[in-house]
């Protein structure tokens, strides 16, 4: 198709992380839905603890646990590494 190229790299230029060297550090992780859900408005909602992050230093992994476990959720936000002075 035309232009899937350019709108794939706009895409994954939208969602990288900041540049620059740091760490991801989770914020929570959890495998129920109604928690997720429940942790998530509570964080970013007016008033949380992330509600003015911009959304790139935010980063949602799935771990789907098949058959073995269960589908476990992680939210993590990006710790840009700190100088000492």
């Amino acid at each position: 198709m035309p232009g899937q190229g350019k709108r794939k790299r706009r895409r994954r230029e939208a969602s990288a992380p900041p540049a620059g060297p740091g760490q991801w550090r989770v914020v929570f992780e959890t495998p129920d839905d109604v928690e997720w859900r429940t942790r998530w408005a509570s964080l970013t909602g007016p008033g949380g603890d992330l509600a003015g992050v911009d959304p790139r230093w935010l980063r949602i992994d799935t771990f789907c646990g098949r058959l073995v476990r269960e589908t476990t959720r992680r939210l993590s936000v990006w710790e840009p590494e700190r100088r000492p002075r």
